[in-house]
């Protein structure tokens, strides 16, 4: 497996209608807006749920063969969640030997087989890294031993954000079943739901592939070309009910030709170009991408650039200087080939 030796951005569109893309638990699970400037959030942890989903339920990571992932939900036989500790736990396993036998290492040395095994096994933590906590039994000690496992992840996104103010809107509907249904205080009617969700948002994500980090964590060419594949296939598969209606738009992977420069925040080089006002678009035929900056700055940095790959959806308009453009015309002359899949 080939190894990563420089530096990789990554610039990611999709857009969602009628739905909710990251409800905020602490606000009624309402879409996260910046009030002042009414720009769409969505957080990286989101994103990253996202591509260890599609792994998990599309390409084999479910714990079997020696394929995994760290963080998800798995309950034991009384139907409680595992913590971090107990799925750390999990990794603790080693060729010929009983689980007994573990009670009676040292805890670095206990420590030093889950590491391998988080990194062998996890594709999640070979991206994104992660602490993770640890609490193991040790000879002479009658208390468990603390500790933890950490990597800095190589790939890192920062927040999600619309490229236009978004609108929302307030949805009341009923439930299927009655409020606390008893036989002496019958219900007529059924509970009421409510919920608020986006007419429309076009989202760019930015993210990072750092080499240093990749070295720590044995991140391969093979596990990137998965976590292109999730980030678009699994935006596509998420189909869940606040979810149905994000379908992706654009991914640029740029690679640089050394382990230190990028040019960073990709996404402000872009831009949306509507004859409605930004809160009232509510569909991708409705504007133009402005790709007139990031053009000149791909341009700019050409001697810098490797290659770069990408993917387009064709509803997606493209504008370069007031005229209508396309991706491949974008990074003519930059190595550029399609993601494949």
């Amino acid at each position: 497996m080939s190894k990563i030796t420089n530096k990789s951005e990554l610039l990611f569109l999709y857009d969602i209608k009628d739905a909710n893309p990251n409800g905020d638990p602490l606000d009624e699970n309402k879409p996260r807006i910046d009030e002042e400037t009414g720009i769409n959030i969505v957080t990286d942890v989101r994103l990253k749920r996202t591509i260890r989903d599609y792994l998990f339920d599309y390409k084999g990571y479910n714990g079997t063969e020696g394929r995994d992932i760290f963080v998800r939900e798995i309950k034991d036989e009384d139907d409680y969640v595992q913590d971090a500790k107990l799925r750390a736990k999990d990794f603790l396993v080693q060729s010929g030997k009983a689980k007994d036998e573990f009670k009676k290492m040292k805890f670095s040395e206990q420590r030093k087989i889950i590491a391998q095994n988080l990194l062998n096994e996890c594709i999640d933590v070979r991206l994104f890294g992660g602490t993770v906590p640890l609490e193991l039994d040790v000879p002479k000690k009658t208390e468990p031993e603390k500790g933890s496992v950490t990597y800095t992840g190589p790939v890192q996104f920062k927040m999600g954000r619309s490229l236009h103010p978004v609108a929302t809107k307030h949805i009341k509907g009923t439930g299927a079943f009655a409020d606390q249904y008893t036989e002496k205080a019958k219900k007529k009617h059924a509970t009421f739901r409510e919920e608020d969700v986006l007419h429309y948002s076009l989202i760019a994500f930015c993210g990072i592939i750092n080499p240093a980090a990749a070295n720590h964590t044995r991140l391969k060419e093979e596990d990137v070309s998965l976590l292109l594949e999730g980030i678009w296939e699994g935006t596509k598969n998420l189909i869940s009910r606040s979810k149905f209606g994000q379908m992706p738009r654009l991914l640029l992977k740029i690679n640089y030709t050394n382990p230190t420069y990028f040019i960073g925040d990709l996404d402000r080089y872009i831009k949306i170009e509507s004859d409605l006002s930004p809160e009232k678009i509510r569909d991708i035929s409705q504007f133009r991408l402005d790709v007139t900056g990031l053009h000149q700055i791909l341009s700019t940095n050409r001697d810098k650039i490797e290659s770069c790959q990408y993917l387009r959806d064709e509803r997606l308009k493209l504008i370069c200087n007031k005229e209508e453009a396309s991706l491949e015309g974008i990074l003519e002359g930059l190595n550029s080939n399609r993601i494949k899949f």
